[in-house]
């Protein structure tokens, strides 16, 4: 099914016939299909959405490398990164550029800033969501990217990952509980800027850690949080990952969304991706949000399933020894 608003756009009049094409974090399921394959370079730092176009045989990279004649932004939930993004596609575009999105993503606020900076055109609705575009550039240099920043406890982030503001109140709950000695090979599913990876080295008995998150400007950020010569990092799709070798210990705080309806088959893959990793004797610690029915799926997996503890928005959830069928 080809893209709603772009072609619409397309058949408006919008002109991508000659030079390459900027296309800037689409989602997996964005069909760029209206596309020129072979021009187009997409960005993103998404590890499952790396590799779905680049299997469909896209030149893909977390950073772009312009210049472009025209590019195409498509909106991420963070505000701060979506200028970010849009800021850097004007930067390096000497033609059009696109930006498109969902309303729940804020594209309206988005249109009515840039309205009071460039020349916007051909504003298009359609599945409740808009698509525009204007003129290349000087005047979005304040939309840039800021660069990592600190935040409590010396731990840097950046623009648009998970937490970026601050500690999650679910990791420093789930990290407060975790037993004075681990395991010694260890992992971290979907460690995001390394909050939990921190608090499992700083336990007795580990002796390796791996910190595997699909974000790559959050794993970025956990190379600088969790310096540790005992730190293996794995840019990838936690859900997928496969470990070198069958590990003893498993800790995560999975997320349940990719936009903002929960989905807790999300949840669900990444407690199979922790059964299948582990040894028989291995264990799991995690954390949810209380509403979420992960126990059965933990019932399925592990011999041994136990809430540690919690409050009324989270739950710990401590799981032993993965069955059979679960590796």
């Amino acid at each position: 099914m080809s893209h709603p608003r772009l072609v619409l756009a397309l058949e408006a009049g919008l002109d991508l016939s000659e030079g390459r094409i900027g296309v800037f974090a689409p989602r997996s399921d964005t069909d760029l299909s209206d596309l020129p394959r072979e021009r187009c370079q997409v960005v993103t730092g998404f590890k499952p959405d790396y590799d779905r176009f680049a299997g469909q045989g896209f030149d893909c990279v977390t950073k772009a490398e312009g210049p472009f004649a025209a590019s195409v932004v498509f909106l991420p939930r963070a505000k701060q990164l979506a200028r970010a993004l849009i800021a850097e596609a004007a930067k390096l575009t000497g033609g059009p550029v696109l930006v498109d999105g969902q309303k729940t993503d804020g594209i309206d606020s988005v249109l009515k800033d840039l309205r009071k900076r460039a020349e916007v055109q051909s504003v298009i609705s359609k599945a409740h969501g808009k698509l525009f575009w204007f003129a290349a550039g000087p005047g979005l240099e304040d939309w840039a990217a800021p660069g990592m920043s600190e935040i409590e406890g010396g731990f840097v982030t950046a623009p648009g990952v998970f937490s970026a503001d601050g500690i999650d109140p679910a990791s420093k709950l789930l990290a407060a509980a975790l037993p004075d000695k681990l395991p010694a090979h260890m992992a971290d599913l979907g460690a995001g800027w390394g909050y939990l990876s921190r608090a499992v080295l700083d336990r007795t008995g580990v002796k390796t850690l791996a910190v595997v998150e699909a974000d790559h400007a959050a794993l970025d950020c956990a190379r600088r949080n969790v310096d540790d010569e005992r730190v293996q990092f794995h840019w990838a799709d936690a859900t997928t990952w496969r470990s070198e070798r069958k590990l003893d210990g498993v800790v995560m705080n999975p997320p349940f969304h990719t936009g903002r309806a929960a989905e807790p088959d999300l949840g669900r893959a990444f407690i199979a991706a922790a059964a299948r990793n582990l040894a028989a004797h291995g264990e799991l610690w995690m954390v949810a949000n209380r509403h979420l029915p992960y126990e059965t799926t933990l019932a399925e997996l592990f011999v041994d399933v136990k809430e540690m503890d919690g409050d009324n928005r989270f739950k710990l959830l401590h799981a032993r020894r993965p069955s059979r069928k679960s590796r």
